[in-house]
């Protein structure tokens, strides 16, 4: 090959979309795919709030130049208000906008280590960290989520992969891609730890309005850690229903300013990428502090068809399933005479037209197999899918 790609390029994947290329080839073969894949509401029966796009419309012109690298005003000063609702201080100047958190992730990340020191990642993870982390050149190491007890962080993993090059603990909570919501203690005890360490924290809670039961309470990290360091992210795609504004936010504790430069290393990023797309930063202060009845009315339909899917799902022998609590993803486990999960979800994909992300693609447990899929799909088109998996599933037992 006369121009090959780097070898830094080499280390990114992205199994979500990955396992689309598949399904688009199955597609323009005339095979009809149900798509429990990508966690995108607005591909199903959701809708972006009126109120934002009006927000934007109404600061057309206002948003036809650059923005501030860091955001608008407006936004982050709603961003800061948002936070003291939840408990964390935070100064406006402080945050900064981007294009998604994914974004900011990135930045982020490179900003917290440097070549050869480590960042504890949960296990199963969001396939973003696992594949920016090793793109700057830093190791990755990983924490298990257990699965016996919800899928709850395993404090006691934390503390065994912690070594003298270990920068940051990354949380993600609710959790993709279980769909847990963390628990208070368990919050607590990290902190604990990161504390003793002199890590830092990097606590994702971008699905954190997302509670599928009435008894659940997120509690943002920056709320908890007082003498810890911590960064949070979070952003329009997933309570707000507006994946396709790409707007997304970090923001540092108190304890992080006061102690660290990153923050400023993180700006220095951004006013490098110039800034975020200007218009859809008019809806942050619209989605923060207008209506949040659609909240309700997302959650409503999440909890009726994670219920009917966690009943499916256990149903079927082979495979089985631990009730989430927040977000829109279930993870169940495959205890099933077949070699892996990439070989399970390929052959469900090309048997049945069912395309979901094989377990492997988010990292778990050696010697054990998953898959994750979305519960966004009215009933009808559940019932459908469930039906197909179930059906694959006697074939192969």
């Amino acid at each position: 090959m006369l121009f090959k790609a780097s070898r830094r390029s080499e280390k990114v994947s992205y199994a979500i979309r990955d396992i689309v290329v598949e399904a688009s080839k199955l597609e323009k073969q005339g095979k009809k795919i149900i798509y429990l894949n990508i966690g995108d509401p607005l591909k199903f029966d959701f809708r972006t709030p009126e109120h934002l796009w009006k927000a934007v419309f109404d600061s057309k012109q206002k948003g036809e130049s650059y923005a501030p690298s860091e955001g608008i005003s407006e936004a982050r000063e709603a961003i800061a208000n948002n936070f003291k609702r939840k408990g964390m201080k935070v100064d406006a100047d402080k945050i900064m906008i981007g294009n998604g958190s994914s974004e900011l992730i990135w930045f982020a990340m490179s900003c917290i280590a440097n070549p050869g020191e480590n960042i504890l990642l949960p296990r199963p993870c969001y396939p973003v960290y696992s594949a920016a982390v090793p793109f700057y050149d830093i190791r990755e190491k990983y924490y298990d989520l257990d699965e016996e007890n919800g899928w709850q962080p395993d404090t006691e993993s934390i503390r065994k992969n912690i070594d003298k090059k270990t920068k940051a603990i990354v949380l993600i909570n609710p959790n993709n891609p279980t769909g847990t919501n963390y628990k208070k203690e368990t919050l607590e005890e990290i902190v604990n730890i990161a504390a003793e360490h002199k890590l830092i924290l990097f606590s994702d809670e971008i699905y954190d309005e997302l509670l599928l039961d009435e008894k659940e309470k997120h509690y943002c990290l920056g709320s908890i850690a007082k003498d810890a360091p911590v960064i949070v992210a979070n952003g329009l795609s997933k309570n707000y229903l507006a994946t396709g504004f790409r707007m997304g936010w970090i923001a540092p504790n108190e304890f992080l300013v006061q102690n660290s430069d990153i923050v400023e290393a993180i700006f220095r990023l951004g006013r490098a990428r110039l800034c975020a797309v200007h218009p859809f930063q008019y809806a942050i202060k619209a989605a923060l502090e207008g209506s949040k009845d659609h909240i309700k009315d997302a959650v409503k339909k999440l909890r009726e068809r994670r219920d009917y899917s966690i009943k499916r799902l256990n149903e079927i022998k082979g495979l089985s399933c631990k009730k989430p609590t927040a977000a829109f993803y279930a993870f169940p486990r495959i205890d099933l005479p077949i070699k892996d999960d990439k070989e399970f979800a390929l052959r469900l994909l090309r048997d049945k037209g069912v395309c979901v992300v094989h377990g492997s693609g988010f990292g778990q447990k050696p010697g054990t197999k998953h898959f994750r899929i979305v519960i966004l799909p009215p009933l009808e088109i559940l019932e459908e899918a469930f039906n197909r998996i179930e059906d694959f599933v006697k074939s192969i037992s």
